[in-house]
């Protein structure tokens, strides 16, 4: 049995759909089962509630041998820790209750860097407290998302602008959600590793803001541009998204530590590198996307 957490998003719908192509009994934790396809809810056992909450991890974990766990930071609460770590506490009591054998978790890039990145630091937090389970762990380990872009669609189609608070020459790794998925479904069906360990996700090529406004100009066939906006415009955009002033706070933060390199810590090798250009991902995701506006 494997379980699957936050199986509508971009991630955990791509890995629930990997891992329905083979035979394998999948349980999955839904706020609301009827966001999952029907073809979907029909071949796999459905818990119905939060991953946050203890009686619904008891109840999906219970039987478990592997789990999917990804955690969707909840911008309301006062604390980016409540967000990732606290509401992870159930969870790992839960993998000592059942005996769960192995966990694939969604992390982030940085560790021993020593420098606080808001989401980041949680997320590697989070990652500890899974550790501290026993369970065989694979934590995986990304940068920024090429998903992330399609919060601009307006910004690109209205103003031919992509924004951001990052200088943009900066060259970093990205990675699209469509390969964590795939690295994290191979995990899933593979029940002979052991132990813990990073691994790195980082997508084919490091980019800066400014090849990205440049190839977002060839895909889309009109002129696209970077604007490098202030951080304090940026968190008072967050908190006008409904965003509690810490988790924009750590929003910010988690943007300073990445302009210091937060997510160039790993080179890429034939290990960690993952097929899907942004390019692809701009004519296959994003240009489909604008087209729909």
């Amino acid at each position: 049995m494997m379980v699957v957490t936050a199986p509508t998003g971009h991630i955990g719908s791509h890995v629930l759909s990997d891992l329905l192509q083979h035979d394998e009994a999948v349980r999955v934790i839904v706020r609301d089962p009827n966001r999952l396809p029907a073809e979907v809810r029909d071949r796999v056992e459905v818990v119905a509630g939060s991953h946050r909450d203890r009686d619904v991890v008891d109840r999906a974990f219970e039987g478990a041998d592997s789990v999917f766990w990804l955690v969707p930071a909840d911008r309301t609460v006062q604390s980016v820790y409540d967000a990732y770590v606290s509401f992870s506490i159930p969870a790992a009591d839960a993998i000592v209750r059942h005996g769960v054998s192995r966990v694939v978790a969604v992390s982030a890039l940085g560790r021993g860097q020593q420098r606080y990145a808001g989401h980041v630091s949680a997320s590697l937090a989070m990652e500890d407290l899974l550790r501290s389970t026993g369970v065989h762990l694979r934590a995986l380990t990304m940068p920024s998302f090429m998903d992330n872009m399609l919060y601009q669609v307006q910004s690109i189609k209205n103003d031919g602008v992509i924004r951001g608070t990052i200088p943009g020459d900066l060259k970093a790794p990205l990675v699209d959600t469509r390969d964590i998925a795939a690295v994290a479904s191979r995990l899933l069906l593979d029940h002979t590793w052991t132990g813990q360990d990073s691994l790195g996700v980082l997508g084919p090529e490091d980019l800066s803001l400014n090849d990205m406004a440049a190839i977002l100009t060839d895909v889309l066939g009109t002129p696209i541009r970077f604007e490098e906006g202030s951080r304090e415009q940026a968190k008072q955009g967050f908190v006008s998204f409904g965003y509690s002033d810490a988790m924009a706070q750590s929003m910010i933060d988690m943007d300073i530590a990445k302009e210091h390199g937060l997510d160039n810590g790993l080179e890429l090798t034939p290990e960690n590198t993952t097929p899907i250009s942004f390019r692809q991902w701009a004519e296959e995701v994003l240009k489909p996307a604008l087209d729909a506006r």
